[in-house]
C-alpha cells in the first residue's frame, strides 16, 4: 500500500505543479475559445488542462516502474505500455481539439484508433463471467470489438459530463477510488496478480484528478478540455477492462467454493465493470439520455446542447457548488455502495443503508436554496477565494461599484452559482432565485 500511496502522491504533485504553467501556456497559445451559443459563461477561460494531467500520468508510471513491488507490473505485463500508447494518442488529439476544434467524427475515429492501439498490445477482454453459467471465453474479434466499444463509450461518457467546474475530475476520482479498493482487494486479498495493473491504473488516475481539482474547482481558473476529459476517460476504461477482462474467474473459484459461486459472488461489481454501469453510472446515464434526446429532435448525437443532468440541476435552482456536490453524492453512493455490496452481499444492512442514503439524496434535490459554505475552522485549509470573509468583501465591493455606476447589480463570480459549458466555464446562477434577472437575460 505504501508504494501505491507514493505513486499517488507523486502523480498529484506533478499534476498540480504543472497546471499553473500550463494555464499560462494556454493563454499565450490562444487556447481560450470564444463563448459559444451553448455556453453560458461570460468570459473565455483557458483550456489544455489535459497537458498537466498527462504529465502526471507519465510521472506516476515512471515512479511505479522504479519501485520494487510495482516494477513487477511492468516486467510481467505489457498493459502499462499499452495504456501509455493509447493515452498519448488520445491526449494529442485532445490538445489539437482544444486549440483548433476538431470535427466530432474525427475525434470518434481517434478514440477507436486509441482503443485499437491498446488492444494490439494486449489490453483486451478475454472472457466474461456470467452468473449461474460461469466463464464465457470470447474469441479474439469478439474481445477486441467489445474492448473498443467500452473504451469509446467511457471516453464519451466522461466527456459529456464535463460541464461544471470540477465535476468531471471529481466524479472520475470517485470512480477511480472505488475501482482501486476493489482491485486492491482482489490483488492482495485473494493474491491474484493479474489485478495488479488495474490497481496501479486506478491509483494514478486518482492522482491525476486530485492534482487538477484545486485549479478546476469553482470558480475554475483552467479547464481540462477534451485533452483531459478524453484522457481520464480512457484511463478509467483501461483500468476496468484490465481488471474485468484479465482476472481469471477460475482463480476466484478457489476462494468461493466453485466457479459458478465465484462468478455469482463477484456479480455486483464484475458485470458493472464490464459495461461499466455502476462505476460511471451517472456519466453513462447522461450519455444515453443525451443521445436519445438529440436523436429524437433530429439532431446529431454529437451536437452539443444544454440538456445534461447538471444543467437540469441548475434549472431547478441549485447553485453551482451544490449541483456538483449532488453529482458527487450520487456517484459515490453508486460506486462505493456496489463495492460494499460485493464484499458483504449476504448481509441486508448494505441494501438498507444504500436505500437510506438514496432517500437523503432525494431530499437534497428538493432543497435548492441551501448553499454549502466552507466551515470557519476549515477556512485556513482552503484557498482564499473559498473563504467566507473574502467572498463577502468581494461581493460588497462589486455591489458598491455597481451602485456607483448605476448599472444593474450582478452577483460576484465567487458567490454566484455558475454553470459551465462542455469544457466547464462559469456563469451566473441559480436562475430560479432571480426571476426578473432571468427574464432580462432571456431578452438579450
Amino acid at each position: 500500500m505504501r508504494e501505491y500511496l507514493l505513486t499517488l502522491c507523486v502523480t498529484v504533485a506533478v499534476t498540480y505543479l504543472l497546471t499553473g504553467p500550463v494555464r499560462k501556456f494556454a493563454i499565450a497559445a490562444g487556447a481560450m475559445p470564444e463563448i459559444r451559443a451553448r455556453d453560458v459563461h461570460r468570459e473565455p477561460t483557458p483550456r489544455l488542462g489535459g497537458i498537466a494531467m498527462f504529465g502526471g500520468l507519465c510521472a506516476g508510471l515512471l515512479v511505479a516502474d522504479h519501485l520494487q513491488n510495482l516494477n513487477a507490473v511492468f516486467e510481467k505485463s505489457n498493459e502499462p505500455r499499452a495504456l501509455l500508447s493509447g493515452a498519448a494518442l488520445i491526449w494529442l488529439i485532445g490538445v489539437l481539439d482544444d486549440k483548433f476544434e476538431i470535427d466530432a467524427l474525427i475525434k470518434l475515429g481517434a478514440q477507436m484508433i486509441s482503443a485499437g492501439v491498446m488492444v494490439m498490445q494486449g489490453l483486451t477482454i478475454l472472457w466474461i463471467p456470467v452468473p449461474f453459467i460461469g466463464t464465457v471465453p470470447l474469441t479474439q474479434w469478439q474481445g477486441n470489438l467489445l474492448t473498443v466499444a467500452l473504451v469509446v463509450i467511457t471516453i464519451n461518457a466522461v466527456n459529456f459530463v464535463d460541464g461544471l467546474d470540477g465535476l468531471a475530475a471529481g466524479m472520475v476520482c470517485i470512480a477511480a477510488a472505488a475501482l482501486f479498493l476493489y482491485a486492491y482487494r482482489i490483488w492482495f486479498g485473494y493474491g491474484i496478480e493479474s489485478a495488479a495493473p488495474a490497481t496501479l491504473f486506478a491509483a494514478i488516475l486518482m492522482g491525476m484528478c486530485l492534482g487538477f481539482l484545486p485549479h478546476n474547482m469553482h470558480p475554475a481558473r483552467i479547464f481540462m478540455g477534451d485533452s483531459g476529459s478524453m484522457l481520464i476517460g480512457l484511463v478509467l476504461a483501461a483500468a476496468a477492462i484490465s481488471l474485468t477482462g484479465q482476472v481469471d474467474p477460475d482463480a476466484l473459484a478457489l476462494f468461493a467454493g466453485g466457479e459458478r459461486n465465484a462468478t455469482h459472488a463477484m456479480l455486483p461489481v464484475f458485470i458493472p465493470l464490464i459495461l461499466p454501469l455502476t462505476i460511471i453510472a451517472i456519466p453513462m446515464a447522461d450519455l444515453i439520455l443525451a443521445i436519445v434526446r438529440r436523436t429524437w429532435k433530429g439532431q446529431s448525437p454529437f451536437a452539443a446542447d444544454r440538456g445534461h443532468l447538471h444543467h437540469r440541476l441548475l434549472e431547478l435552482g441549485h447553485s453551482h457548488s451544490r449541483a456538483v456536490l449532488i453529482m458527487y453524492f450520487w456517484s459515490g453512493l453508486i460506486a462505493f455502495g456496489t463495492v460494499a455490496y460485493s464484499v458483504h452481499s449476504a448481509t441486508m444492512w448494505i441494501v438498507l443503508l444504500i436505500a437510506a442514503l438514496s432517500a437523503v439524496g432525494l431530499i437534497l434535490l428538493l432543497l435548492p436554496r441551501f448553499t454549502p459554505r466552507t466551515p470557519t475552522w476549515a477556512e485556513g485549509l482552503v484557498p482564499p477565494r473559498y473563504r467566507h470573509a473574502a467572498r463577502a468583501a468581494e461581493a460588497a465591493a462589486e455591489a458598491a461599484a455597481q451602485d456607483a455606476s448605476g448599472a444593474e447589480p450582478v452577483p460576484a463570480r465567487p458567490i454566484a452559482a455558475g454553470v459551465s459549458g462542455v469544457n466547464g466555464a462559469t456563469a451566473v446562477g441559480p436562475r430560479s432565485r432571480f426571476p426578473e434577472r432571468r427574464k432580462a437575460e432571456s431578452t438579450r
